[in-house]
């Protein structure tokens, strides 16, 4: 019996496996790197999330093009995961409804967005023609107009678990000037929204500061484990 024991438990290791670690993407905005999504990832690894900080050459890329590329990366490092959280800054947002919109991740489970132009900025609107914004921003910035039209109002409403937090707060007061209403100083309040969302919320944050806001990483938290936001 002493000798059945090592074979007995060696089976049950290789046969009995733990629940897989649950997995959140992070997808960063326009014209920023993944190291602007650091603060999040700590402290989704604190919490024994398996954090996947996802890097991308937005500048260089159509919406449809980055989507692509997104995903194909996202599935080859998850592959084991039971499912797939998702927080996004500003465009990443964007990139998950064009990706469940043409080629749906099967095994998504929530999704944060942190100040999405869902339906466009009025930014675009007014200077998207100009040559400096084209050199920053690439050919995704050219598909973040209001118009009914454009890209981003063509995606309809997300059929997925999804919160939105953004922000009230500018310190970029030529946008701001462009934009109506209250605004972060890149998209309104309003423009954040989208049809089919489970939660919005609205903070004192600016555009791309709203990732590092200490109450905004507790509600991407809690949102990620209980499909809601805190009361304000």
């Amino acid at each position: 019996m002493r000798l059945f024991r090592p074979t007995l438990l060696l089976f049950l290791m290789t046969t009995l496996q733990l629940p897989a670690q649950e997995t959140v993407v992070l997808l960063h905005g326009l014209a920023r790197t993944n190291a602007s999504m650091k603060s999040l990832a700590q402290a989704l690894e604190s919490k024994d999330y398996r954090v996947v900080n996802l890097g991308y050459d937005s500048r260089h890329h159509s919406i449809e093009t980055l989507a692509h590329d997104v995903r194909r990366r996202i599935i080859e490092e998850t592959k084991d995961a039971q499912s797939i959280h998702f927080v996004t800054h500003s465009m990443g947002g964007i990139l998950v409804r064009q990706i469940q919109a043409t080629d749906p991740i099967s095994n998504l489970g929530r999704v944060v967005m942190l100040s999405p132009p869902n339906q466009g900025s009025e930014v675009v609107d007014r200077i998207g023609d100009w040559r400096l914004f084209k050199k920053t921003n690439g050919p995704a910035g050219q598909q973040l107009g209001t118009a009914e039209d454009s890209f981003v109002n063509q995606l309809g409403p997300v059929q997925f678990e999804c919160g939105i937090i953004t922000g009230d707060r500018s310190i970029n007061w030529i946008n701001s000037g462009i934009i109506p209403g209250p605004d972060d100083g890149k998209v309104s309040v309003e423009r954040a929204r989208v049809v089919g969302v489970s939660a919005f919320k609205v903070v004192h944050a600016t555009h791309p500061m709203i990732m590092k806001k200490k109450s905004v990483i507790a509600d991407v938290l809690r949102f990620l484990k209980t499909g809601a936001f805190t009361r304000r």
